[in-house]
């Protein structure tokens, strides 16, 4: 990157650092330290819980997996709306009601201690692992730009989220929160309107779309129901409903976020304006996704796009292998450009024969390719058995350090470190407050001071931090880390989303049925998610329907036996 990139970066991350921490200042008990007085105003609700899940790994992942894979992945939201409702419903008005810090406060109440420990148990690990990956995803930027070991600039990203966090409390990830979507928001547009631009002149949006669909990059929707496949309309809609029920109604990470709110119509406002937006949003960073594959198909990508993991294999014994690869690649990309120039001007003809004899050429190239960069990746593996052969997270990123102006590179690493620590400091924030509230002033020591709880959360939100960072250095084995996040999250989400539904609509239920069942749930969930009976996002349902069918049947047991005890006395 240029000076004025590393300027525009650093002044960005600093400014946005220093007004979450001046606009926090004074938190001195722990109702405003975790819930920030529940003074927030709709707007700032709802780009806060946008930011929440909005992570780094939206924008740097995102693009990949619809370079990759195409637009089907925005199918993964389409349960989203629906959620919201419910959400505002029944959620929102119980937890604004009881006050409480946490949604796990509200089970005891129903259920029993038990019941809101071990749900509380499971949303540390879902959460703690998660916000590893999130750590991991601008690390790896600041790896490839400064190409540096990713443990030092994970160490050094997780550092400053720590520090802001720990000094400002859910005050400080609001309102910093709220100036990173602003900013986000502007830079994706930009963003978007310069990959067209550097598409080839008079190609067109339409055609460049056109060109994408031939290969197969424009499947936004996939009507056929099929359990396997981890993206259609069916399981986005009923899975993916499930899982965002039970990701913005039990994630403390989102709680936290609309609990914050001035009022409940405040919250309510929130939920509904993240419900609307975030659909288009993801939409259109999907598609400049699809925009940088069409811009690869007359520009010639890296054989592969982690530049590390390239000059790692340069510097070792197959170097020379590797180059020969490369100009085999080069030379086939060549007569694929050939390909990808004669299916556009075949799409002028409105021929559907030339068209189609143009694609199955183009497709026969794109495999060439394939096969090549294959080999390549095969090599690699062979040179360092550890390296990773998914590169999608990288491709985003090559294509804005190698294309975009000056100044523009700056703005847009500087978005996907916003995303990432926004995102970060609510899960660090929701993890503190789960571990103060639900563990320490319930179970170790309830009677407390104020300065006491304060202290706390601030060593649990360092402490937290601390074992995140531990998980981001794992991250690199899990592959794309879009989906490594939200198949964590599928493991567990359905099990507590079963334990809130039990707890508001089925009465009947008491916390011993509830808990057995919650407990089954999970083991069972786990072993179908091990060995892939499912796509994940089915795991949220099946989960959270387990929950309620065993709850069921072990409550009707339990009314059984306390019936024969009454009898036999």
């Amino acid at each position: 990157m240029s000076l004025t990139d590393w300027i525009v970066l650093v002044a960005t991350i600093f400014a946005i650092v220093l007004y979450g921490t001046w606009k926090s200042r004074g938190s001195k008990n722990i109702n405003n330290y975790l819930l920030g007085d529940q003074s927030m105003p709709w707007y700032t609700v709802g780009l806060s819980v946008m930011a929440t899940q909005a992570s780094a790994i939206t924008f740097l992942s995102a693009p990949g997996q619809a370079y990759a894979d195409g637009m089907r992945f925005v199918q993964f939201y389409f349960g989203l709306p629906l959620a919201m409702i419910v959400l505002c419903i029944t959620f929102v008005p119980i937890f604004h009601r009881l006050k409480v810090f946490t949604a796990y406060e509200y089970l005891e109440q129903r259920f029993d201690l038990k019941t809101r420990a071990l749900t509380a148990f499971l949303f540390l690990i879902q959460r703690g692992l998660s916000t590893g990956i999130t750590i991991y995803a601008p690390s790896l930027i600041l790896s490839a730009i400064l190409h540096i070991n990713i443990t030092y600039t994970t160490l050094f990203i997780g550092g400053i989220v720590i520090c802001y966090t720990v000094y400002g409390g859910t005050k400080a990830v609001s309102y910093t929160q709220m100036l990173q979507m602003s900013i986000i928001f502007a830079g994706l547009f930009v963003a978007g309107v310069m990959v067209f631009k550097l598409l080839p002149e008079g190609t067109g949006f339409v055609r460049t779309l056109k060109l994408a669909g031939k290969m197969g990059r424009m499947n936004v929707i996939d009507w056929k129901f099929d359990m396997n496949n981890r993206y259609n309309i069916w399981s986005g809609i009923i899975g993916g409903f499930f899982l965002q029920l039970s990701y913005f109604g039990t994630d403390q990470s989102q709680v936290g976020r609309y609990l914050t709110g001035s009022s409940i119509g405040q919250s309510r406002l929130g939920l509904i304006m993240n419900g609307l937006v975030k659909i288009p949003m993801q939409f259109l960073i999907l598609l400049i996704g699809v925009l940088v594959f069409a811009f690869y198909q007359f520009n010639q990508p890296p054989v592969f796009f982690n530049n590390y993991q390239v000059e790692q294999i340069k510097r070792g014994p197959y170097a020379a292998d590797f180059n020969q690869i490369e100009q085999q690649y080069s030379t086939a990309f060549q007569q694929k450009r050939t390909k990808t120039e004669l299916l556009v001007a075949a799409l002028d003809t409105h021929d559907q024969q030339k068209i189609n004899i143009a694609q199955s050429d183009l497709k026969a190239a794109d495999k060439q390719t394939g096969i090549i960069r294959e080999s390549a990746i095969a090599l690699m593996k062979k040179s360092d058995p550890q390296s990773d052969p998914n590169d999608t997270n990288y491709v985003f990123l090559t294509f804005v350090t190698h294309y975009l102006p000056k100044g523009l590179i700056g703005l847009l690493i500087a978005i996907i470190f916003l995303a990432s620590m926004g995102s970060m400091a609510s899960a660090l924030n929701s993890l503190a407050s789960t571990t103060v509230v639900d563990i320490y002033k319930r179970m170790i020591n309830p009677n407390a001071t104020e300065k006491n709880y304060m202290l706390a959360s601030r060593s649990a939100t360092i402490l937290w931090g601390l074992v995140c960072i531990g998980m981001a250095l794992y991250a690199s084995h899990l592959g794309n880390l879009l989906e490594a996040v939200n198949q964590l999250g599928s493991y567990i989400y359905g099990t507590i989303l079963g334990v809130f539904v039990v707890a508001f609509y089925i009465k009947q239920v008491k916390g011993q049925a509830v808990f057995i069942a919650a407990v089954i749930t999970e083991i069972v969930i786990c072993i179908c998610g091990y060995y892939n009976v499912v796509a994940y996002l089915w795991l949220n349902a099946i989960g959270c329907l387990l929950v309620i069918g065993i709850a069921l049947i072990a409550s009707i047991f339990e009314g059984k036996g306390e019936k024969s005890m009454v009898d036999g006395q």
